[in-house]
């Protein structure tokens, strides 16, 4: 099955809006194993919508289109799909409904238009697919093996259509079933790992391979395709037994879709490390300013293992509150390994935690330094044993930052899964 996804919307092609449906399906239908042929976005116009379609059908079998559905005079999604495939309106009662029931709940006037019944007359013939969140009802058009599916625009009413209505049917029309998994790394660039993962990508067939670049991570999507889910899930198990013999060392998480969405799940992994295990942590920090803290804390029952959080910007901060020397912040700076050092004893000392971790860097141009932007120390304590580790960033203010939250971190990961 080859499908093209159809945006229809002017306020796309003004930039008024950003496009993150395309996004969204692409992702989904690879996962089902469904190739996407085209991306076009098209304005509210009848001629261009209908040209749109016939150049679609001509290397594709299914189109799925979002926008123009609404009630107004510009949504004219459904009427062109209509007229491509010949098909006369009805109104369907369930959808008008539904529809009134819908405009009378959230409409503080409680004023019923025509331009509100426009959206439950249905093409004859057409597969309805009831909107759950919204008024416009998606509509499926077949006809000579070829579809035109149709879900309303705004991506929250888009993805929950898709989800309950439309994937199932794609799913049914194939007997290939489709399984994906997901690898997070930490440490390792986008173009190292595709260097040292380069002879599994060169021979992938099933399962496929793909590598995608996050904030500071990368992502690998592992999918098996076949005729039952048993066979489909050894084949992921020895490809991701592959990739971690390779690149083991910086896999922190495997799991399902629901890891691969946003730019980190680093947070997520150590807190559940440190809840799981017992451990407690404190955090003194300078130039991520709170920011570790601040990510560590958004974990529910974190406050079983977060100890205290510091943040120590200024050197008169971090010789009141963790008894770094004065002499130490004259010679060396407050960059520096040593005051890293200092920063994380004084912590440990001063909050009794199992681990204690510290932070300070340049995140931004500083007068009359010779020490680079993006330099960082990570100061780590456990059990009696201060470590210290220097990282360069060559990345703006705020990605360092998130940069060298992510890298101490990684080093509370590495640091439990060694000791446990």
């Amino acid at each position: 099955m080859n499908v093209e996804l159809i945006s229809v919307g002017t306020e796309l092609l003004l930039g008024d809006i950003v496009n993150t449906n395309t996004t969204y399906l692409s992702k989904e239908l690879a996962n089902i194993g469904i190739n996407v042929f085209k991306h076009t976005t098209v304005g509210d116009n009848k001629g261009r919508l209908l040209r749109t379609f016939d150049r679609a059908f001509n290397s594709s079998d299914t189109i799925i289109v979002t926008g123009g559905l609404g009630p107004t005079d510009d949504d004219i999604t459904k009427e062109c799909a209509a007229e491509y495939f010949n098909r006369d309106f009805y109104l369907d009662e369930y959808s008008w409904e539904k529809i009134k029931n819908y405009v009378q709940k959230f409409n503080k006037n409680n004023v019923l238009t025509m331009n509100n019944k426009k959206q439950a007359m249905i093409p004859n013939g057409a597969i309805i697919l009831e909107n759950f969140c919204g008024t416009a009802p998606g509509i499926i058009l077949e006809k000579d093996n070829k579809r035109i599916i149709l879900m309303p625009g705004p991506p929250h009413e888009m993805k929950d259509m898709f989800i309950k209505s439309v994937k199932p049917y794609l799913e049914k029309l194939s007997d290939q079933k489709f399984i994906s998994k997901y690898i997070r790394l930490y440490g390792i660039g986008e173009s190292l790992l595709e260097d040292r993962i380069k002879n599994i990508l060169d021979e992938q067939t099933n399962p496929t391979v793909a590598i995608y670049a996050k904030t500071g991570e990368v992502l690998i999507r592992v999918t098996a395709s076949g005729n039952n889910i048993d066979y489909c899930n050894e084949l992921l198990e020895n490809k991701i037994k592959e990739i971690e013999d390779i690149v083991g060392e910086f896999i922190y998480l495997i799991g399902d879709e629901d890891i691969a969405e946003s730019q980190s799940e680093l947070q997520y992994v150590v807190a559940k490390l440190l809840i799981e295990n017992n451990i407690s942590l404190s955090t003194a920090e300078s130039v991520t300013g709170g920011y570790l803290s601040s990510i560590l804390i958004d974990n529910a029952g974190i406050s079983n293992s977060f100890i205290e959080g510091l943040v120590c910007y200024s050197n008169q901060s971090k010789i009141n509150s963790l008894c770094v020397k004065k002499e130490t912040l004259e010679k060396f700076g407050n960059v520096s390994k040593e005051t890293a050092h200092e920063m994380v004893l004084g912590l440990a000392n001063k909050t009794k935690s199992d681990i204690a971790i510290s932070t300070t860097g340049i995140a931004s141009p500083v007068e009359n330094s010779d020490k680079p932007v993006g330099l960082v120390y990570i100061g780590i304590y456990y059990r009696e044993q201060v470590s210290v580790k220097e990282c360069q960033f060559n990345e703006d203010r705020n990605r360092i930052r998130d940069r060298a939250a992510k890298e101490a971190l990684n080093e509370i990961r590495k640091l439990i899964l060694e000791n446990i």
